[in-house]
């Protein structure tokens, strides 16, 4: 449980991390006066006055510095930022920061207290039980959240290139420049649809971040990745709370570190909630390299099986 809770924390703190960073003049760019703001300093390349009228050597090479320690090495930093993090932490990023993942998150939470599954169109075999619950409340939840959610996230957005005392101007005075209007209407409906429609198939297959991460989590020999204890096997209580905690759908006790796999943690809170706190199953571990999710959902009726604990004799689970 309190792994769950540690994750929400990471998750709001981000989120907060993302809505203040134009505020406070963190990161952002203004168009309006076609300058890059990092804490606070408008972000230049530095070049002398009149750089354009000295032809020697000396001047060149003064440009070519610049260029490249203010232009070419941040963006270098940057685009290392997700492949670095996927070598060492596979998916972390997706399962403890990610804004968009916290709302597909949230999407299936309330999909699931309305319709009994995670998904808008079927209902898969690891999607968790419900009990009854009252729908309106739910459904008045559902509804606040695709209205205000998606609005608040164009606004934090926009405030990324228009800065954040011109739109709140504009919104009160409820008059809108085309750029802050498209840029909060273009946000909010990208954010709707994929909440709705889309949810994780994104990050699985369209999310850039997550496809650099799943990329070199998968070829990483060191990456973190989420492990079962093999020799306690026979503790497993075959509940399936760990896969029904999986919104990315992996099937932990297959133990083969699945490239869907977000690091969430999701399966260890599970297992110790069935088993005891400290008594679970699962655990955080460096090492051994990635398998795609098509070999990760092979049938392993030719391993053998571990017997359960005592007292569910008749059911058994595949080999790990």
């Amino acid at each position: 449980m309190k792994l769950t809770i540690y994750r929400r924390i990471t998750q709001v703190s981000f989120i907060l991390l993302i809505f203040l960073m134009p505020v406070l003049d963190i990161l952002r760019y203004d168009t309006a006066t076609k300058e890059l703001i990092v804490f606070g300093q408008s972000w230049s390349l530095g070049l002398k006055e009149g750089f354009y009228a000295d032809p020697s050597a000396s001047g060149a090479f003064h440009i070519a510095i610049q260029f490249f320690l203010k232009a070419i090495l941040p963006w270098l930093f940057i685009l290392a930022i997700f492949p670095l993090l996927g070598y060492l932490t596979g998916r972390l990023f997706c399962g403890w920061l990610c804004p968009e993942g916290t709302l597909f998150e949230l999407s299936d939470y309330l999909t699931l207290k309305l319709t009994g599954r995670r998904s808008l169109y079927t209902k898969k075999p690891n999607d968790p039980d419900t009990c009854k619950t009252n729908k309106l409340i739910y459904r008045a939840l559902a509804f606040a959240s695709a209205v205000i959610i998606p609005l608040i996230g164009g606004i934090a957005l926009t405030g990324y290139f228009v800065a954040p005392k011109t739109i709140w101007s504009q919104i009160i005075n409820w008059d809108f420049t085309l750029g802050v209007k498209a840029g909060i209407i273009g946000v909010s409906i990208y954010m709707l649809i994929t909440s709705i429609f889309v949810r994780h198939t994104l990050c699985k297959f369209v999310c850039a971040a997550g496809l650099m991460q799943m990329l070199f989590g998968w070829i990483s020999p060191l990456s973190l990745r989420l492990k079962m204890d093999v020799a306690r096997s026979r503790d497993c209580t075959d509940c399936k709370e760990c896969e029904k905690a999986c919104f990315m759908n992996v099937i932990p006790r297959k133990n083969k570190r699945d490239i869907s796999c977000v690091n969430c943690g999701a399966c260890i809170a599970a297992c110790n909630k069935e088993l005891g706190n400290g008594k679970g199953l699962f655990h955080y571990s460096f090492g051994e390299k990635c398998t795609s999710p098509m070999e990760n959902s092979k049938n392993l009726t030719e391993i053998p099986s571990y017997p359960l604990q005592k007292g569910r004799e008749g059911v058994k689970i595949k080999a790990l």
